[in-house]
C-alpha cells in the first residue's frame, strides 16, 4: 500500500507548497496513486488482443510514422527517429507522448514495420474510446561515437546501447519537445521497448522516474541487473523506486521465448522483492518478435494516459 506524508514548515506556506499539497491530496481523493492505478490497468490486461484490432477499418485513414533527423551531440552523428503524429495533429494542442524502443541489431524502422500495427491499432482503440490521443516515438537506440551501426553481439556494442540513456536526455528528448506539441508532464510521458530496448526502457525508467509516470518493457534482455549478465546496467538492489513511483510498470514476456529465457521473470522475482507494484504480462506461445510486441503495445495503449 502507498502512503504519502505531507510536510508543513512555518506557519505559512508559499506558492509552491500549497500546489504540492493540492497536487497529493488530489491524487489521494482521486485514486490516481501508483497502486490504485495499476489496479485499473490489470483488470484492462489480456494475453492477446482481437485479431480485428489489427486491421484497416473500410473509410478510416490512418496515420503514417514519419522520419525525422536530429543531431546527437553525444554520439557526434546526425540520427533518424520516426515519429507518429495523431491524423488530426493540432500544434495548439498539447498530446502525451510514448517512446517505443528497438531491439540488438535493429534500427528506428523496426516498430514502423506495418506487422508491428501500431498506427492501426492506436488509431482504432482510439476510435473505440480503449486509448488516448498520444504521438509515439521509435528512436535508432546504438549510440556510439565509433560505430554507426552495431557490428556484434559483444561488450562495445552492448555499451552503446546502454549510453542512449544519455542520447535521450540530452539529444532526443529535447529534440521532440522542441519540434513536436508533446507535454513534459510526468503523467503524459510513457517509455517502453522490446528485447534490448526493454532493457534500456527499465534503465532509463529507473533512472529518472521523474520522467516517466509509465514503464514497461517487452521481453526485456538480460544485464538490466548484476545477476543476469554483463555489462550491467544497475546492481540487484538498486531495480526499485524511491519517492516517486510510476503510475505503471509493466514487463510482458513469453513462456515461448528462446532469446531472453527467464530474464524477464528474474526482473518480475527482484521487484517483488523490492516490494515494487507492477504488471506481469505473460504470453504463452508468441516469440520473441512482434508476435509478443503487439500484444504487449495493445496492452499499454489502452492502460497509459488515463485520468
Amino acid at each position: 500500500m502507498l502512503s504519502y506524508i505531507i510536510t508543513f514548515e512555518g506557519s505559512v506556506l508559499n506558492v509552491k507548497k500549497t500546489l504540492a499539497f493540492i497536487i497529493s491530496a488530489a491524487m489521494m481523493l482521486g485514486g490516481c496513486t501508483g497502486g490504485s492505478y495499476m489496479k485499473k490497468a490489470e483488470k484492462l490486461m489480456t494475453e492477446l488482443p482481437p485479431e480485428e484490432i489489427y486491421e484497416a477499418r473500410e473509410g478510416v485513414e490512418y496515420p503514417k510514422f514519419e522520419k525525422h533527423t536530429y543531431y546527437s551531440s553525444t554520439a557526434e552523428r546526425n540520427t533518424n527517429v520516426n515519429v507518429l503524429l495523431p491524423l488530426d495533429y493540432d500544434e495548439t494542442k498539447e498530446y502525451p507522448v510514448l517512446y517505443i524502443l528497438h531491439g540488438y541489431w535493429d534500427s528506428e524502422d523496426w516498430m514502423a514495420r506495418d506487422i508491428v500495427h501500431i498506427p492501426t491499432m492506436l488509431t482504432n482503440l482510439v476510435a473505440d474510446g480503449e486509448a488516448e490521443e498520444m504521438i509515439v516515438v521509435c528512436p535508432y537506440i546504438f549510440c556510439s561515437k565509433d560505430l554507426a551501426y552495431c557490428t556484434g553481439m559483444d561488450t562495445q556494442n552492448t555499451l552503446a546501447y546502454d549510453n542512449f540513456i544519455n542520447d535521450f536526455m540530452t539529444d532526443l528528448k529535447p529534440f521532440i519537445e522542441e519540434n513536436f506539441s508533446v507535454s513534459t508532464d510526468r503523467e503524459k510521458t510513457a517509455i517502453t521497448g522490446f528485447s534490448m530496448g526493454g532493457r534500456e526502457s527499465l534503465f532509463i525508467g529507473v533512472s529518472h522516474p521523474e520522467l516517466f509516470g509509465y514503464i514497461a518493457a517487452c521481453c526485456p534482455a538480460p544485464g538490466l541487473v548484476e545477476s543476469t549478465g554483463w555489462p550491467y546496467n544497475l546492481k540487484d538492489d538498486e531495480l526499485k523506486f524511491e519517492d516517486e513511483k510510476p503510475l505503471l510498470l509493466m514487463i510482458s514476456c513469453s513462456e515461448s521465448d528462446g532469446v531472453v529465457g527467464g530474464n524477464p521473470m528474474t526482473y518480475d522475482r527482484i521487484l517483488t522483492e523490492h516490494d515494487e507494484p507492477h504488471l506481469m504480462h505473460v504470453m504463452k506461445s508468441t516469440g520473441h518478435d512482434h508476435t509478443s510486441v503487439s500484444p504487449h503495445l495493445y496492452n499499454l495503449f489502452r492502460m497509459i494516459f488515463k485520468k
